[in-house]
Order: C-alpha cells, then structure tokens, then sequence
C-alpha cells in the first residue's frame, strides 16, 4: 500500500502555489468595514475605501474615564497575496476626559491586517501614537485589535473573472 501522493499531484499542487505567489499583491478585498476595537479603552471602528489602496477610518473609543473620536487617512499595501496587507497613517482627534476637560490631538498608525479566507471577517492589530494638546498625557503610544465585518466587498478581478462574468450574463 502506497502512503505517499503521486509525483504528479505533487507537481499540480506546487504549480497551484506558484500561480497564487505570482499575483499581484492587492492591498485589501473590502469597501467598507465596521467592527469592535480593544486597546487602551474599547470602541467602534469604521473603515471606508476612498480611493485604490486608500481608507478613511473613524474611531469612536470609550476608557474609564474619557471618550474620543478619531479620523485617519490610511494607505494599504499588500503581503504576500490579497489576504494580508499593512497600512499606515495619519490624522486627528478630540475627546474628552472627566478632569481635564477636552483634549484634541495628532495621531500616526501603523498596522497590519488580515481577510479571513471565504469569511466576511478583518482581524487588525496596530501601533497608534499620539501627540496631545488640552491633556496631562502630553503624547501615548497605544497599540490595539479590531475585528471588522466587511458590509461592502470589493469587486473581484481575479484571473478567471471574464470567464465567470460571462457564465453569469454581465
């Protein structure tokens, strides 16, 4: 009795592979995300497709003793296929804190994410320091998690996506 696969299946699963390597990295597969974010406080987050490679994320976040809201403009790349991609950042935020009273401020991010495959799910985790004004905390360097669900998808362009638009009458 044979254990091993044949020289031939192994020969098409290497092809595969290489077919998957050789396309072009995309930088993500939605348009618009919304989820759950953790990491000095927990809040919502939203992420908005612009333009090719391009975000609009807004944070909404509650802590013990503040609450705030943050825009950043994100730019994509891609990591070794469609599914994993980081992105950095920039943008502003306010809030406001029970003893200092309101606060406003720069922040930088720098992240990484990943499409879960056949899943409508985005896992993040990313670096998010700030610069303060109106705050004891001058500057903070949180990092954070999200969990996103995709609401919009991006169209698909994949190789076969001609043959499968034209079985479908588009």
């Amino acid at each position: 009795m044979k254990l091993l696969p044949s020289p031939f299946f192994f020969r098409c699963v290497c092809g595969l592979m290489l077919a998957v390597a050789a396309r072009p990295a995309a930088a993500q597969k939605y348009r618009t995300a919304a989820g759950l974010r953790t990491g000095g406080g927990y809040g919502l987050t939203v992420q908005q497709l612009i333009l090719p490679k391009t975000t609009l994320e807004g944070l909404g976040m509650l802590a013990e003793r503040e609450r705030s809201a943050t825009v950043l403009a994100e730019r994509h790349f891609g990591i070794l296929g469609p599914s994993l991609n980081y992105y950095f950042g920039a943008g502003g935020h306010f809030g406001t804190h029970k003893v200092d009273g309101n606060f406003w401020g720069f922040d930088g991010m720098i992240g990484a994410e990943y499409k879960i495959p056949f899943a409508r799910i985005v896992l993040s985790f990313d670096f998010k320091p700030t610069i303060e004004f109106n705050s004891a905390n001058w500057n903070r360097f949180p990092t954070a998690f999200s969990v996103r669900y995709i609401i919009l998808k991006q169209k698909n362009t994949g190789i076969f996506q001609n043959v499968i638009d034209k079985i479908k009458g588009k």
